[in-house]
């Protein structure tokens, strides 16, 4: 098979369950949005972040892969095998962020992004993922999609902060404190 379909040559593509709609609809943006996420993870890893980090964003991969598929793929769609998010996707996120914050010193002022390579790229994937959310909630006042999306991500960019502030933490880089002038 093929790579090119030649289907979209007119700025229309398919979402699961066949209905078509221009590359331009809120749905195509949020879930390509989610989709660039998954990829800047996939740059994140890499990168090399120890086994640790990796282990943590090559779950996180998938669950953006389900994701991805579950917001290309309309509620009143038909296809069973696509999966959906739930609820306990987000939920599974909070020990870690919980382990992961723990090894941490308390925050006591905004830091600025930055750091070590895999610590600054996921302070950047973090923005990506505010990014997609934002479109989630736009998304999910014009149609249904459940509201474990939204879930979802509001709790994947609490836990990419973390990581970033833990992948500086084993790489000795300080953390640069935000000071207005």
């Amino acid at each position: 098979m093929k790579i090119y379909t030649k289907t979209g040559d007119k700025g229309e593509t398919s979402l699961f369950g066949g209905e078509r709609v221009g590359k331009d609809a809120l749905r195509i943006d949020t879930y390509g949005t989610v989709d660039e996420l998954n990829s800047l993870l996939g740059v994140v890893r890499s990168l090399k972040p120890g086994d640790e980090v990796g282990t943590i964003l090559e779950r996180v991969q998938n669950d953006l892969f389900a994701l991805g598929a579950d917001l290309a793929t309309p509620q009143s769609s038909s296809n069973a095998k696509v999966p959906r998010m739930e609820t306990r996707h987000a939920e599974e996120l909070e020990p870690i962020i919980d382990s992961l914050e723990s090894k941490l010193r308390p925050l006591r002022a905004f830091i600025l992004p930055g750091g070590s390579p895999v610590g600054a790229h996921l302070h950047l994937a973090r923005t990506v993922c505010r990014r997609g959310e934002r479109l989630v909630v736009k998304l999910s006042k014009s149609e249904n999609i459940g509201t474990a999306p939204v879930v979802y991500l509001n709790r994947l960019s609490d836990l990419l902060f973390v990581l970033a502030r833990y992948a500086n933490h084993l790489e000795g880089e300080q953390e640069t404190e935000w000071h207005p002038r």
